[in-house]
């Protein structure tokens, strides 16, 4: 094998092979030939790619590697590992998008020859987008390095006529070139991204060759953001993410009132800082033109944000730098501390007993009161006002116990009575992580020096919204990501925005409080104390109302109660698998792997245990008619528009020789849906509500061809218990479904189809069974809450 060859884990093989790691086990045992390992442990063995490819091939258990997945394999497998994997391929490119005609010069060479010659064409580009690569002995801040480029229109050093990025006016020095911050001990002068050396790309050459092949299908910046995906993913306890959908919506409560309407295109030019920048979905999410400033003290985190957010940009050739990322303990290194920007979205750290309470005690930062070692929070807040402008907005996500730890009572009542503190607003639990706790946003002004401080404070609460909006569902069979999965999270950005826009007071969701009612001894500013959730179906009309659903639906319940069982000899069919039936053709099987928070709905794990629609807004055509697709065919609504993924490439039903194995598995209706996890005997036929939707993680779809199959049939049967059971794999905490596994007795299509109309009966009844139980619960909890209340009377 020769050095440096890239290295696939048997996790990998069943990727590439789409079958499942015990079946890349079973070849291990039983083929002589397969490839021995090269690396890794003896539990976790790495093998040979180009090897696994040719046996794999020479098998017939591979036609063609995706390309998608060849690239993401290079990256996982890399000799160097895959973060430093990423920043080549993120170096190249920013080359490939920026500078094409060089790419083609350079990639027409040999691998040493391309290796030798990419530094100084990859050190162009980050020069041109990140800043030059500062020296340790740099000059000053008052002094620019050589071939630093003049700050200009769009340079974030810059204010713009009519624009509120930082000028003269701003408190302080003027604000800072990127390419030269401000000096403080333990800051990284140089950029985040450092050049390689051709020493470095030489083992990622093919790499690089493979990422730009993708880059021409997809784009440079979608590329970056499918391989970071999948890093991210393989190693999710390394990093704590700010979802895309939270991170829009902070971006938006902190966008100006005057340009909140206006095209992001046609906005002024702001500024704007993320001091815990993570993997840069803050930044990501601001809209228009904006200088970028971020501060990360994980120096790899901080290269591949760096290069998410310049191959995010618009790619404009020859305009200055407008974003500068920088390595460095924030707090204890601040590497902006002469800038004054318009906006500051941040992530803090949660509960940081070490961010530096014993070092930092005399920090001018404090305006508002010395952080106790427990408030790590509120140190933050203060760095974020610290940074901003006179009139500047920050916007923090924060743990609830810093609204009403005693600890820092007397830090938040100075916010408050200087009208620093504008507004605080309690998720929904599963908003973000820690998934299992409502956490805060806290929005923030920087006083203006003459101006009256503001006389109240909008307390916002959007669990109420949250808990209507899952009524449908019920309770869930799991935590963590599973909360976030059944959020109407479109209701509860809009019900945020709206109380943050308007500041009006609307019962149960928003209130404005007057400051001097804050004021006590506790200064606690948790919304919930203020906004007592209002009872489940309101007054006691309103529960008159659920009571008649209810009556209505017992109704229905009596009506599809099944007749008595009918004794019967146990029936000797002929029986198949459904893994048979796939190698037939009789049917199709693919995996989920949609998650919520995307451009459309998401039938979730969730949702499926628990009977409730597919999480999200369908997804449309321009015209706004639901798409349709079919097996092997592009995507398109009624009207014929195709409908077109991110980075505007059509996307293809699953069945399609062009579907990636990333692409969304589109809902049509007499799917047969089926959770991998749990070990349990739920299965979903999918209809006219769920079609258009993607299928979601840890779900299988049976995808039966109706001249074979009847969807119902092969439903019901699925759902028998000791069908399941002999299907079932058990661990120490979970059990998984492999549905390959499961059988289905041999029938004519019409003997099927009668079986099916009574399986569909049963499901009838099932789903009234649970509107009837839902509906109880909350006519039960909200006479409950009537009585001790006073709103219902025991009359």
């Amino acid at each position: 094998m020769p050095e440096n060859a890239t290295e696939v884990t048997a996790a990998g093989i069943a990727r590439l092979a789409g079958v499942g790691r015990a079946a890349v086990s079973n070849w291990r045992r039983r083929h002589a030939d397969f490839p021995q390992p090269v690396g890794g442990t003896a539990a976790s063995p790495s093998f040979a790619l180009a090897e696994v490819e040719r046996w794999l091939r020479d098998q017939g258990k591979l036609a063609e590697v995706p390309l998608r997945e060849r690239v993401w394999q290079e990256v996982a497998g890399h000799p160097a590992g895959a973060a430093q994997a990423l920043v080549h391929t993120g170096c190249a490119l920013l080359l490939v998008r920026d500078r094409p005609t060089a790419w083609l010069e350079l990639t027409a060479a040999s691998d040493e020859r391309m290796a030798d010659a990419l530094p100084h064409a990859v050190d162009h580009v980050l020069t041109a987008r990140l800043g030059p690569d500062a020296p340790s002995d740099a000059p000053g801040p008052g002094s620019a390095a050589p071939g630093s480029p003049a700050p200009g229109p769009t340079a974030p050093g810059y204010t713009a006529p009519g624009s509120t990025a930082p000028g003269p006016t701003a408190p302080g020095p003027a604000a800072v070139h990127p390419a030269n911050p401000s000096v403080a001990p333990g800051v990284h002068r140089a950029r985040a991204v450092r050049t390689p050396t051709a020493q470095d790309l030489l083992p990622s050459v093919s790499l690089l060759r493979a990422a730009a092949q993708l880059a021409a299908e997809i784009g440079a910046g979608q590329t970056f953001e499918f391989l970071l995906g999948r890093h991210l993913d393989a190693n999710p306890r390394q990093f704590t993410l700010t979802p895309p959908h939270l991170a829009e919506l902070m971006a938006d409560l902190a966008e100006p009132p005057k340009d909140a309407g206006r095209p992001a295109p046609d906005r002024p030019l702001r500024s704007v800082l993320d001091p815990a920048a993570g993997t840069g979905a803050l930044l990501r999410a601001v809209a228009g033109p904006a200088a970028l400033y971020a501060q990360e003290a994980d120096a790899g985190l901080a290269a591949l944000t760096a290069l998410r957010l310049a191959l995010g940009a618009d790619g404009t050739h020859g305009s200055p730098p407008s974003l500068a990322v920088r390595i460095g303990d924030t707090l204890r290194a601040d590497a902006f501390g002469r800038l004054a920007t318009d906006t500051v979205l941040c992530h803090p750290p949660f509960n940081d007993r070490n961010w530096g309470h014993d070092e930092l005690a005399y920090d001018p930062r404090w305006e508002y009161g010395f952080p106790a070692r427990v408030e790590s929070e509120l140190a933050w807040v203060q760095h974020a006002l610290a940074r901003l402008r006179d009139g500047g907005t920050a916007v923090l996500l924060m743990p609830p116990a810093a609204a009403s730890r005693r600890s820092g009572r007397r830090i938040r009542a100075d916010l408050l009575r200087r009208g620093a503190l504008r507004a605080v607003i309690a998720l929904p639990a599963g908003a973000a992580p820690p998934y299992g706790i409502p956490l805060h946003l806290w929005v923030l002004r920087r006083p203006t020096p003459g101006d009256r401080p503001g006389p109240d404070l909008l307390l916002a609460d959007t669990a109420g919204i949250a808990a209507s909006a899952g009524e449908t569902g019920g309770k869930a069979a799991g935590g963590g990501r599973d909360r976030l999965d059944r959020l109407d999270w479109p209701a509860v950005r809009a019900a945020v925005l709206d109380a943050w826009r308007d500041r009006s007071d609307l019962p149960g969701v928003s209130r404005v409080v007057p400051v001097v009612e804050l004021l006590d001894d506790d200064v606690d500013l948790a919304p919930a104390r203020y906004l007592p959730r209002p009872t489940p179906g309101g007054d006691a009309r309103g529960l008159g109302e659920v009571r008649e659903r209810l009556a209505e639906t017992l109704r229905l319940t009596a009506r599809l109660t099944p007749p008595p069982a009918t004794p019967a000899v146990p029936a000797h069919r002929p029986r198949t698998t459904v893994g048979e039936l796939a190698r037939a053709g009789a049917l199709s099987l693919h995996t989920g792997n949609a998650a919520p928070g995307g451009p459309g709905p998401v039938l979730t794990e969730h949702d499926v245990l628990t009977g409730a629609d597919p999480s999200g807004t369908p997804l449309t055509d321009p015209s706004g008619t639901p798409l349709t697709g079919s097996s092997g065919t592009p995507l398109t609504g009624p009207s014929g528009t195709p409908l077109t993924g991110p980075a505007g490439t059509p996307l293809t039903a699953p069945d399609a020789p062009g579907a990636a194995p990333d692409d969304p598995v589109v809902l049509e209706p007499g799917d047969v849906v089926v959770p991998v996890l749990g070990g349990g005997t739920v299965v979903r036929v999918v209809g006219e509500r769920e079609a258009g939707a993607a299928l979601g993680r840890n779900l299988h779809l049976l995808r039966p061809d109706p001249a074979a199959l009847d969807p119902w049939f092969l439903a019901g049967f699925l759902r028998g218990t000791a069908n399941n059971r002999q299907a079932s794999s058990y661990a120490s905490t979970a059990a998984r479904l492999d549905a390959r596994r499961l059988h289905l007795p041999r029938m004519p299509l019409a003997e099927q189809r009668r079986y099916g109309e009574r399986f569909r009966e049963l499901a009838a009844f099932e789903e009234a069974l649970r509107t009837a139980g839902r509906l109880g619960g909350v006519l039960v909890q909200g006479m409950y809450d009537g009585l001790t209340d006073g709103t219902v009377t025991p009359a």
